[in-house]
């Protein structure tokens, strides 16, 4: 049996997808595909999978060495990778230490400063179009480092997290 559920995640909520595929998966639902903010689950033993998703590009050579970890691949929308890895086969963590988080953390951000600044260089030139079309670039652009900023915060966390451990 399978059911299908849409959802909207911002990029900068990533941990909070990964907590819902978790939690489906406890309820005995595992992610079966993706696809832009739709997601197939099919009935599984309840916790008998772990799901992570990771900011990645598709690279054949780090697939199969996830496979060789003992993960699945379920798919891929744009960037973001989505594994899922049967519980009995003990813990699955993509990131294994703190610096690995932050160079996730950091990878997303120069996604959300390019297109941020992409929309930005868009609206300032489309500022005086009667089409008013430079607002809603400007106004991705204020939600896009918006995001930055909840990655940016979470990065220092980390760090900081980091010097207290040394």
């Amino acid at each position: 049996m399978t059911k299908t559920l849409y959802r909207w995640f911002w990029v900068w909520d990533f941990e909070k997808e990964e907590q819902w595929f978790n939690e489906m998966a406890e309820q005995g639902w595992v992610l079966e595909s993706v696809g832009f903010c739709r997601y197939t689950f099919r009935q599984c033993e309840p916790g008998e999978y772990t799901v992570r998703m990771e900011m990645h590009p598709y690279e054949p050579e780090y697939i199969e060495f996830m496979e060789e970890t003992g993960a699945e691949l379920v798919g891929r929308v744009f960037q973001w990778i989505y594994l899922r890895k049967k519980t009995s086969d003990g813990e699955f963590n993509i990131f294994s230490d703190i610096d690995s988080r932050i160079e996730h953390l950091q990878k997303i951000a120069r996604v959300l400063m390019i297109i941020g600044f992409m929309n930005i260089a868009v609206g300032l030139l489309n500022a005086f179009n009667p089409t008013h079309v430079g607002f809603l670039n400007m106004m991705c652009a204020a939600l896009l480092m918006y995001g930055l900023g909840r990655i940016h915060g979470k990065t220092e966390a980390l760090e900081n997290s980091r010097q207290i451990h040394e």
